[in-house]
């Protein structure tokens, strides 16, 4: 299965996507993003949200509990 280090750097590369644009769009310093696609740290759930509207995924896609990018109504 798939983890979110591994999703987050899969999609910012499908976007053509730096970490320091990442970090920027999430207002935060780019080392804080750059450990979240390391895994040495997992965002907070408003960031997680940010990301998944950002990628227009649903959050169990992106933390890797689904392979099923749509969100649900």
């Amino acid at each position: 299965m798939i983890t979110l280090p591994e999703r987050l750097k899969l999609l910012r590369k499908e976007r053509h996507m730096t970490q320091i644009q990442l970090a920027e769009l999430l207002n935060q310093a780019p080392h804080a993003y750059q450990y979240y696609e390391a895994g040495a740290n997992f965002p907070e759930l408003p960031k997680l949200i940010a990301l998944a509207d950002f990628y227009n995924v649903s959050l169990d896609y992106l933390i890797g509990r689904s392979e099923t990018r749509e969100r649900q109504p």
